[in-house]
């Protein structure tokens, strides 16, 4: 009889051939699996209808030019104070409320100049204003 005891290993679990498998399985995953691109897109456009093009609000043209002087409708303004804007936009406003003003700046125009043209449409009771611009002939990337 043996009464010596016995010496157990325990045992261990070794993860480096785990991690291995498990590598292998997320590159065949990765290989295997198809990326679907839309190359298509469905698209539904608006129509466009004639009567509602004859029907566009009045546009009023404000230009400044590079030393700060006003034209309204390529009627140039001699005086160059809000008060003479407004004065000049209240006749075109009057003709239709939903008239769209359109702000053609120099782009060496004064800030001070524009941001006068925009309080005389407020004064004048124009709420709808926009800026024009023009595309550069060389465009940075």
């Amino acid at each position: 009889m043996n009464f010596r005891p016995r010496h157990r290993d325990e045992p261990e679990i070794n993860l480096i051939p785990f991690i291995d498998v498990l590598l292998v399985v997320l590159i065949f995953l990765m290989l295997s699996t198809t990326y679907s691109k839309f190359t298509e897109l469905q698209l539904t456009l608006p129509v466009a209808n004639v009567e509602q093009q004859r029907n566009r609000p009045q546009e009023i043209i404000v230009s400044v030019a590079a030393d700060g002087r006003y034209a309204i409708n390529r009627t140039a303004l001699a005086d160059t104070s809000v008060a003479a804007l407004t004065q000049g936009l209240n006749g075109l406003a009057q003709n239709g409320p939903d008239s769209v003003l359109i702000i053609s700046a120099d782009a060496t125009a004064p800030h001070q100049a524009v941001i006068s043209v925009m309080e005389a449409a407020r004064r004048a009771g124009l709420s709808q204003i926009t800026f024009a611009t023009q595309s550069s002939k060389t465009e940075r990337r």
